[in-house]
């Protein structure tokens, strides 16, 4: 039977093959008809309509119920890679019933269906980005750590289907201002930009992720949609992409309404599809089919771009039999369910981070029995979901969490006290009388997503999204102020995507929670860390600076001064940082060679011990950095990290491999080298630095050792 079959129609064949067929196949109407994100039904081949754009950035998003786990930044905080892959394959898992669904139901609809524009790998460079919080963070390797491991989770290990497709986007050098992004001119170095903006997506394109999304803005007076150098001589060439690559929604008209390249749409479209993009998202078929029919768009390009196409939807099994797609039994009971909302738990309890925790405080003893939560986001549900979120009907607020997990001992009592960014319009403030009467106060403060955010949907941003000041809103400020001086013990717990400085208020309160915006379970997540029954083993995927003071100006890319890789002054908290409920100590670092010939891999050993009371989890990291260099290099770089359990008083021996390319570098043409020198390893549970002492972070060991061209020198 299959031998009868149309090579396309045929499961034998490799999906190539069969794209090819089907190319081969059809008119150049109906190939047009495939290169917008609505693509049209081809009825005579058997080809379903089917809709492009789709969200799963922390679950599946703008589609009804789903489990909703924390957003990406607070993914990227557990570094924990495996975890973040669970959580991939369970959203994978709610996609693929939706889809179902929806075939069942007669036709595609937008949302359900298998292609997502995620994850978002942009370096979250600036604290004041709004859209910081759909990232990994600002370090290249954690990024590509975690993307990568959402990608592989997201599209599966099937010999023969994805199960869905990832697509990384904005590329490249895309992090802000939002109010501009439709204009503006990223200027990168060579160095930086092969340092620092590219290698993230080279990182998910090793790990085979379907899709790439162009970005916005211009990079270098190039737009990135129309940036062959980007599209085709990095991805295509260098990389060897074999997916498909799109447009941003709308970008294309930027070329003509914004940036003046071309007169109008039908040029715009063909800039973009000339030079590297299959999908013109918001596109026309119209512009398309006029653009070929003036020359400006060749026959060729769109047989390329209608075959990446065709392919991806091959490879998740569109054009196959039910019944030999495994992922087309997965049905609806899978959509929020009790093992999925077990995982957003996890997650959420390995992102949370303490950044303080005066006289430990935390947990919160049994004997403390009347507690009083108070702020603007103890009762919310809005900073449960980030951005780019989807819905369910067991969304948990920290006050909620706070008072299930609380036991029937104590007494819990809540009053806001403060609106989230304005004063208080009514003078009269009944706070001080609860927080009285209370043995600890637990202030539930920070943003939400209303103040930071994307372009036109953080409503209380005057920024379009972004923010602009890194700290908490004065009134915010004011409030916790006046609570610390009752004299009450004081928890200050802070929901946001973004760096928060709090420099002030860091002296003044017992202990500090950062809690992201967590997801479904964070309440439950977040009351577990505050008694006890979780320990906090979050650490910081970003920089948080004293002030905006110590940043270079928003609209500048050069990474000269940012995050902990070239920033010299001493930010609040640094990248990398996170305490315990125990107490970890490093010791004898050891290095398997000392003097080390150009292309030689060596291990990296260190002891870890659990030096308290309770087990717990400590995220050991590993950094080198390169002594007394010529060029103008990282400060330090994250090379490795892994997560370990130990018990109270246990110690473990742990070891990283320093292979030759972690000793590389990039010179100012952006290009990789490897060269003689001196070297030092650093590992601990924190970036390099001179806080230690200052926040209660067990110090790094260190060990220095040289690369030579002869190691008989």
């Amino acid at each position: 039977m299959a031998g009868r079959l149309p090579p396309y129609k045929n499961p034998e064949k490799d999906p190539e093959t069969r794209a090819g067929d089907l190319v081969s196949r059809m008119t150049l109407e109906e190939k047009l008809s495939q290169l917008v994100y609505i693509s049209r039904d081809i009825p005579r081949l058997d080809i379903p309509p089917y809709y492009w754009w789709n969200e799963c950035l922390h679950g599946v998003a703008r589609a009804g119920k789903a489990t909703v786990f924390p957003q990406a930044i607070a993914m990227a905080a557990t570094f924990d890679p495996a975890l973040i892959s669970r959580a991939a394959e369970a959203i994978a898992d709610e996609a693929r019933a939706k889809y179902n669904m929806t075939k069942k139901q007669g036709g595609p609809r937008q949302f359900y269906g298998l292609t997502f524009f995620s994850p978002n790998v942009n370096l979250f460079r600036d604290p004041r980005w709004g859209r910081g919080q759909e990232t990994y963070g600002e370090d290249p390797f954690l990024a590509g750590r975690i993307g990568a491991a959402f990608v592989k989770g997201l599209q599966g290990n099937h010999k023969k289907y994805l199960k869905a497709a990832a697509c990384a986007k904005h590329f490249a050098a895309h992090s802000g201002p939002e109010k501009l992004r439709h204009n503006f001119d990223a200027w990168v170095s060579e160095k930086d930009l092969a340092e620092t903006y590219l290698p993230v997506f080279k990182e998910l394109v090793k790990a085979g992720v379907a899709g790439i999304m162009g970005a916005y803005n211009r990079l270098n007076g190039v737009p990135c949609c129309a940036n062959r150098r980007l599209l085709l001589d990095t991805a295509r060439d260098l990389w060897n992409f074999k997916g498909y690559i799109t447009t941003d929604g709308w970008a294309v008209r930027d070329f003509h309404l914004s940036y003046g390249l071309t007169k109008n749409s039908v040029e715009s479209t063909a800039l973009a599809v000339n030079n590297g993009c299959d999908l013109i998202i918001h596109g026309a078929f119209n512009d398309l089919l006029q653009a070929v029919k003036r020359g400006l768009l060749d026959a060729e390009r769109v047989n390329e771009a209608c075959f990446r196409l065709l392919l991806t939807r091959c490879r998740l099994g569109m054009f196959d039999p039910p019944a030999l797609d495994p992922f087309r039994r997965i049905g609806p009971q899978v959509i929020g369910c009790e093992k999925h909302k077990k995982l957003a738990a996890r997650v959420a309890a390995e992102s949370i981070i303490l950044l303080k925790n005066r006289n430990n405080i935390l947990p919160i003893s049994p004997d403390a029995t009347r507690i009083c939560v108070v702020g603007p986001n103890a009762a919310a549900t809005d900073i449960l979901l980030g951005n780019y979120f989807g819905l369910n009907t067991r969304l948990v607020s920290v006050l909620e969490g706070i008072v299930a997990k609380a036991g029937d001992h104590r007494s819990v009592t809540f009053f806001q006290g403060c609106l989230l960014d304005r004063e208080n319009d009514n003078p009269e403030n009944w706070v001080k009388g609860y927080v009285a009467d209370a043995d600890v106060v637990i202030a539930v403060m920070g943003l939400s997503p209303l103040l930071e955010g994307e372009y036109g949907e953080a409503i209380g941003s005057r920024e379009f999204g972004d923010r602009e000041d890194i700290g908490l809103p004065e009134n915010q400020v004011e409030f916790i102020t006046r609570i610390c001086r009752m004299g009450k013990p004081v928890i200050l717990l802070i929901a946001g995507g973004g760096p928060v400085a709090i420099p002030d208020l860091h002296d003044l309160v017992d202990a500090v929670l950062y809690i992201w915006y967590p997801g479904q379970e964070g309440g439950n997540a977040v009351a577990d860390i505050l008694f006890g029954n979780e320990v906090p083993s979050g650490r910081l995927p970003f920089t948080v600076p004293r002030s905006l003071a110590q940043l270079p100006p928003f609209d500048e890319y050069s990474m000269r001064g940012r995050t902990y890789r070239f920033m010299k002054k001493q930010p609040l908290y640094p990248f990398g940082f996170g305490l315990s409920y125990t107490t970890f100590r490093y010791w004898a670092l050891t290095l398997s060679k000392q003097v080390v010939r150009l292309g030689e891999t060596i291990t990296a050993q260190a002891t870890v011990v659990n030096q308290g009371g309770l087990q717990a989890e400590e995220v050991v990291q590993l950094y080198i950095t390169r002594l007394y260099p010529s060029w103008n290099l990282p400060l330090y770089e994250l090379k490795d990290f892994t997560r370990i359990s130990l018990k109270p008083g246990e110690e473990k021996r742990v070891s990283f491999t320093i292979t030759p390319e972690m000793l590389e570098y990039v010179d100012n043409g952006g290009r990789r080298k490897a060269a003689p020198g001196r070297f030092e390893v650093i590992m601990g549970g924190v970036s390099p630095g001179n806080w230690h002492k200052r926040l209660g972070a067990a110090p790094v060991v260190r060990q220095k050792f040289r690369v030579v061209e002869d190691e008989r020198v």
